[in-house]
């Protein structure tokens, strides 16, 4: 399949590359042509800063850009490869996005955390497909296949519902920890010693039901304790970190004291 990327950021980057082995990278297009540039030449494409410079072999165009901008850029690709299946990669854009511009319209989601400096493992990444067309939705899915064994089709709801719930499960367990390291910091504390406790605490999440797995004293309803961690913060100065634990000690205890 020839593919061309839109966007060279951290998805594009790591599906290009993930594709190049089975597939033919065309084009990398980004606004910013360095950017484009530094894809490219790790998939051995063209880059390009312009949709008037497509190239109109393209089988597929997978939009790997932020939710904002994708109904403007798909308006422009569709002007110029109007019989090319367009994908966007976004968790929590619907389908309609696409097709409302597009008659081959189409998701190609991963359900992962990319950053530059790491590897993904494809084969255990879930990723979730949806087209408007029956024969897309068949292709998509066996492009899919090729690189994960957790491939599944959910409409625009299921995936939105799944991408809100990922945000809870990364973005804000991610800031937990983010807090937890500004919280031993203060005290020149090694944050590293928290390391055993945060890998056993997911481990346990993947394993069981995460609420038979809550400890702690909001879950205790140790009111002492809880007391004594938000003196703690209010003498540091940090209202914003003793607000976060007011409120998820809060939501903890109704969670496991509401019947």
């Amino acid at each position: 399949m020839r593919i061309t990327f839109v966007g060279a950021g951290r998805v594009a980057t790591h599906l290009a590359k993930a594709f190049q082995s089975q597939h033919q990278i065309v084009q990398v297009f980004s606004r910013n042509l360095h950017h484009a540039q530094r894809l490219a030449a790790q998939v051995n494409a063209q880059a390009i800063d312009g949709v008037d410079q497509l190239n109109p072999q393209t089988d597929l165009v997978v939009v790997a850009v932020s939710d904002l901008v994708i109904p403007d850029v798909v308006e422009a690709i569709a002007t110029f490869l109007p019989q090319c299946l367009i994908v966007h990669t976004s968790g929590s854009t619907n389908l309609s996005v696409v097709a409302r511009k597009q008659q081959r319209a189409g998701v190609f989601y991963p359900l992962q955390t990319f950053s530059f400096e790491r590897e993904v493992d494809w084969l255990e990444t879930p990723l979730f497909v949806e087209a408007v067309t029956h024969e897309d939705l068949l292709l998509l899915t066996t492009l899919a296949n090729s690189l994960s064994n957790r491939v599944y089709q959910y409409n625009s709801q299921q995936r939105q519902t799944l991408h809100l719930a990922a945000v809870f499960a990364c973005n804000f367990s991610n800031y937990c920890y983010d807090m937890a390291q500004q919280v031993v910091d203060a005290e020149h504390v090694d944050f590293s010693l928290l390391f055993p406790l945060i890998l056993e605490t997911a481990n346990k999440a993947t394993r069981t039901n995460p609420k038979k797995m809550q400890t702690g004293p909001a879950m205790r309803g140790d009111q002492n304790i809880l007391k004594m961690h938000q003196g703690l913060l209010a003498q540091s100065h940090r209202p914003d970190l003793e607000e976060v634990y007011r409120l998820m000690s809060d939501g903890i205890y109704k969670r496991h004291h509401s019947d």
